[in-house]
């Protein structure tokens, strides 16, 4: 993550963003995905920049819903903009976040010239995170969510997910 794409989060929004699952990856918060761009408090009023995954997802409305209601649990208004630009990037997914996600798992995004090769070119490269095996195969390139691909061990025969690199 470059200082540019740096979210700028204020020190004690912190504890109550960390409490805001990824309603696709619960296992996750919305901070370790790394949508959230911005959140400060002004007069009581905390204001929140959000970029979704892709600017169709379609758990855009419930993310922003979910953190509104983590806020009024505090006694906090909360009020979030969506910010399409930049694009996100997997890039900005926390290292504690890919790491959950293999736990839970799926598995972590390559880089964008592998990714290519495993959803165009069926080169080796996903690892299984069932079992740590690279000897997958591409089911589908489309998975659970559209940000995810389809994959199947050829060693442990375990079906899962996928996180495809979004630059």
């Amino acid at each position: 993550m470059t200082q540019l794409d740096k979210p700028n989060i204020q020190d004690h929004l912190y504890s109550i963003l960390e409490t805001v699952p990824d309603p696709e990856i619960p296992v996750i918060s919305l901070l370790d995905l790394g949508v959230i761009r911005t959140a400060v408090e002004i007069d009581g009023i905390v204001y929140i920049k959000m970029t979704p995954t892709y600017s169709g997802c379609p758990a855009t409305d419930v993310m922003s819903d979910d953190i509104k209601a983590a806020f009024a649990r505090e006694g906090k208004t909360a009020k979030v903009e969506l910010i399409l630009s930049p694009a996100w990037t997997t890039d900005w997914l926390s290292e504690e976040g890919l790491r959950k996600m293999e736990e839970y798992g799926i598995a972590r995004p390559l880089s964008e010239s592998h990714d290519k090769d495993v959803l165009l070119g069926g080169k080796k490269l996903v690892k299984c995170p069932q079992c740590g095996s690279t000897q997958t195969h591409l089911v589908s390139q489309f998975g659970s969510t559209p940000c995810k691909a389809l994959f199947k061990c050829d060693d442990c025969h375990e079906p899962f997910d996928y996180f495809k690199c979004l630059k």
